[in-house]
Parts: C-alpha cells; structure tokens; sequence
C-alpha cells in the first residue's frame, strides 16, 4: 500500500474503527462507511453509506474515488477487499487481543496524520484497563460461553477478540480450545454445565425472549445479556470496557 501524504478521501468498511477514525478528528477526510457504523450517530445519519460489511456496494466506492479504504480481515469479504485493492490504497487491519487493537490504533494514527491522538488514547485505554483484575471477584472463576448467533446457536472460540476480552473481563471462555466461531448444541452446553451464558446485542440482537426461551433447558446457568459493542470492538470504545467489565462482575457477585 503505498500513499502520498496524508489521506483526504477515506473510506472505512469496518464499524469500530470508522469510530476511532472519528476520535481521531478525520470528520472532513471519512467520506463513506458502511450500514453497520451506527457509532457515531452524527456520521451514521449524514455520511454516505456503501452497503455492508461483507456486501459492499462497488459502484458507490469507485463514485467516490477513495485515496484510503480501511478495512479488516475478518469483517470483510476477501474476494471484495481483493478487488478493491486493484485500484485503490486499501488498509487491513486484523485483531485478535488488546495488543493487536493498540498497534491498530498506532498505525491508523500514523497512516493518517493523527500519530499524536493515537498515542494519546493508546495511553488512556492501557490505563483504563489497568484496573482489571482478571482473577478478582466471583467472574474470574466462572464457566463462561459468549453466544453471537442464534438458528444455529454460535459463540467465540479462543483465537477471536471476544475471547481476549473475556479473559480481560474475568470470564473463563469453555470454548477457548476451538477456533473462529463453533456452532452450539444446547444438550452439549448443557452438558459442559457453564456458570454463565452471556447473550450479544450483535451481530444477532439478542433481547429478553430469548434468555426465557433458554433457560428451561439450562436450568443450572445464569443468561445474561451483554453489550456486543465492549466484547467486540476494538477501537476508541475499548475505552468504556474496563467499566463495563467491572459493573458486570459486581452484578455477578449479586446474582451469586
């Protein structure tokens, strides 16, 4: 990727880092996202969006002649970024624990003129979550599965971000030996009889019906839901998970 001076025309395919690009002041230079950067509202409503993170709308992006495409190799169609690399300077980004998001926001901040607020906030989020005990409190000794996806059930395997912020947060992750997303059979959950079922607010919106419509059949768990954004976005929002983490061991604590 090569790019001659900073960039003025970005286009971000990756909703938490169009939010660091935010917090790092590049109002003027983001001139397209996708439908899934809801964060922040203002750019959700105002700037042009070019489809979905994994159904990007070619058209619009080559309309807008981009000098900068960010994207992930995870959130993002190999096939599409491949193309879009024919023709423009594309960024990959890929992510599995908090040192990997830190040298994210490090490089981004590099690529973009913005090295000085980029390390400013690299500063602030390893201070934020120097207030993390892993092991203190009832979370760090509980089995923990992280539900995504429901029809068919599906969690977070170890080589994933959400399980490098579960062992952050103190939860012990009971699917960490397997890899990307594994389906779940709620007889084989039940089975490994874990302390805590936490249900995502995304990529499936898992809402209240759905801890009734599973706790008859885990009669022994505790199902929780969480805030997806925290355990799975990996940008300026890391900022906020430290909090998060320590508001959810404290009501872990009461429900024990």
């Amino acid at each position: 990727m090569t790019i001659s001076g900073d960039p003025r025309r970005i286009i971000s395919l990756v909703p938490s880092q169009t939010e660091l690009l935010h917090d790092l002041g590049l109002n003027e230079e983001v001139i397209g996202i996708t439908k899934f950067c809801v964060h922040p509202e203002e750019w959700f409503h105002n700037k042009i969006k070019l489809g979905g993170t994994k159904k990007l709308d070619m058209k619009k992006i080559h309309q807008l002649k981009p000098d900068l495409i960010i994207a992930n190799k995870e959130e993002n169609v190999k096939e599409q970024i491949e193309e879009l690399e024919k023709y423009y300077p594309v960024w990959i980004s890929d992510v599995k624990n908090l040192e990997d998001a830190c040298k994210m926001i490090n490089q981004l901040g590099l690529i973009t003129g913005k090295e000085r607020m980029a390390s400013q906030l690299i500063s602030n989020i390893k201070k934020e979550f120097l207030r993390l005990n892993p092991k203190a409190g009832n979370a760090g000794r509980n089995k923990t599965c992280y539900l995504i996806w429901r029809n068919p059930y599906m969690t977070a395997g170890g080589d994933t971000f959400i399980n490098s912020m579960m062992e952050l947060g103190g939860f012990e992750n009971i699917y960490k030996e397997q890899d990307r997303y594994p389906i779940v059979r709620i007889e084989e959950l039940k089975n490994s009889d874990p302390e805590f079922v936490l249900l995502s607010s995304e990529p499936f919106p898992f809402k209240q019906k759905h801890i009734a419509e599973l706790q008859p059949r885990l009669p022994r768990t505790k199902i929780i839901l969480v805030d997806g954004e925290i355990f799975s976005w990996y940008g300026s929002r890391l900022l906020k998970a430290p909090e998060y983490f320590l508001m959810l061991q404290k009501q872990f604590s009461h429900i024990e």
